[in-house]
């Protein structure tokens, strides 16, 4: 029997690279101009840090100026000693111009407002920083899964030439009476199988790469392929407290409730501010031209400047109401920020598990492939011998491919894991991605 090579076929086959492959790095840099998701997560950055500014305005002088213009038509009637005189037909024009400029002196609502507004945008900034790492996530899953469903295609591919190739040499084995006819049939029945996997892998293949170009904005026909030589980041080496540590100092997502209880607070300060009093500079400078029939055919002038004090004494209870909303807004926001951190950490601890475990499970599964692969060899030539069958080597090629399958898999999860794992900690970015691409060529 004609020996076939599976593994050398199947390496050429598994690490060819394609012309045309989008890399990692090109579809992150598309995806950061045509995602939709991280285009809406700018413009909602772009309206939150603009809170700093609304914040700020409470403390800044207020200017505003009127200006009126208007025709008077009035009958005049003066009495003398209770007698009326004619009546007095009058028509005439009465103008006003007014500016008035207002400095806040004290008020504690305001500045309850300018640290709002400074934690308000803070805020905005952390969760900003969250939507980028969930797109760097949101991409690398995309890329990742389409590469896997193109490794089980071309695995797929290779299994069912494989079984066409077999099946070519079972037929002439049985033409020169040397096979079987159920070595024929077990090999046919194998071949069947592969075929309806390698349509299936087709549609699958079909459906990850419509996902990514979903991503990325762009028709994205082919992916890169991991390198041959696959090495482990020195991160996994670091202990699960220390990327605890990380993580309460730097993950957005615990950041963002920090502000978010921050602000809260700040509508307590507001609330409160309802039952303290308000003190203005106040400056106003009017021209007036008839304002009244008092003045008629008179122009004034009046500068003034001085302090304008508001207490408020009652309003309904509205006050205290407010106050005790805003304290029971605030404890919510404090159990929130709990609740975050707490998913944060779990999430951090159970990428961390998958790291870790990848370590070894990426080397029994190398030695898996390299054992598959000897008996492959083994089982071809315990053939030419006599002692083993078709089966045998049909089952051996089974488990050397299941092998490869599960070998890819677990590296892309590995990577996956990596990235996950930092952006649980909070340090995932471009460079980040930029190292995981690295794998990729």
């Amino acid at each position: 029997m004609k020996p076939v090579a599976p593994s050398i076929l199947l390496l050429a086959l598994l690490y060819a690279g394609s012309a045309h492959a989008i890399s990692l790095m090109q579809a992150y840099q598309a995806a950061l101009q045509n995602d939709p998701g991280y285009r809406a997560a700018t413009h909602e950055y772009a309206s939150g840090i603009e809170n700093e500014v609304l914040g700020r305005s409470a403390l800044l002088p207020a200017v505003s100026a009127s200006y009126s213009s208007s025709r008077v038509e009035a009958d005049v009637v003066y009495i003398t000693n209770g007698i009326e005189s004619p009546t007095r037909e009058l028509d005439y024009r009465s103008k006003s111009a007014v500016l008035q400029v207002r400095q806040p002196v004290f008020s504690l609502e305001a500045i309850a407002r300018y640290h709002q507004g400074l934690a308000q945008t803070s805020y905005a900034t952390a969760v900003f920083a969250s939507r980028k790492q969930e797109l760097i996530l949101r991409l690398a899953g995309a890329y990742t899964e389409a590469l896997f469903a193109n490794t089980q295609l071309r695995l797929a591919e290779v299994q069912r030439d494989v079984f066409i190739e077999q099946r070519a040499v079972n037929t002439r084995l049985f033409d020169k009476g040397e096979g079987t006819r159920t070595d024929m049939l077990e090999t046919e029945a194998r071949l069947d199988l592969a075929e309806a996997q390698v349509l299936e892998a087709q549609d699958n293949v079909q459906t990850t790469l419509a996902a990514l170009s979903a991503i990325v904005g762009q028709q994205v026909n082919s992916v890169d392929d991991v390198a041959a030589e696959f090495r482990l980041a020195p991160d996994a080496a670091l202990r699960f407290d220390e990327w605890r540590d990380i993580a309460l100092r730097q993950n957005p997502d615990i950041i963002a409730m920090q502000f978010a209880v921050e602000s809260s607070k700040e509508d307590i300060n507001k609330a409160r501010a309802g039952h303290t009093p308000r003190v203005d500079l106040v400056a106003s400078y009017a021209k007036n031209n008839s304002d009244t029939l008092n003045t008629l055919n008179q122009d004034s002038k009046q500068k003034s400047i001085g302090f304008q004090v508001n207490i408020p004494l009652y309003s309904g209870g509205a006050v205290s109401a407010s106050s005790r909303q805003a304290v029971a807004a605030t404890e919510k926001a404090k159990a929130d920020q709990q609740a975050t951190t707490d998913k944060v950490l779990v999430e951090l601890r159970k990428q961390h598990a998958v790291v870790v475990s990848s370590v070894a499970r990426l080397r029994a599964l190398d030695k898996a492939v390299a054992s598959g692969t000897m008996l492959v060899t083994a089982t071809e030539q315990s053939i030419k011998g006599g002692v083993r069958i078709n089966l045998d080597l049909l089952n051996a090629r089974q488990q050397l491919y299941t092998s490869r399958r599960d070998q890819a898999q677990a590296r892309y999860g590995y990577l996956l894991a990596m990235l996950k794992l930092r952006s649980a900690a909070g340090v995932l970015d471009a460079d980040a991605l930029r190292e995981v691409a690295a794998y990729f060529r």
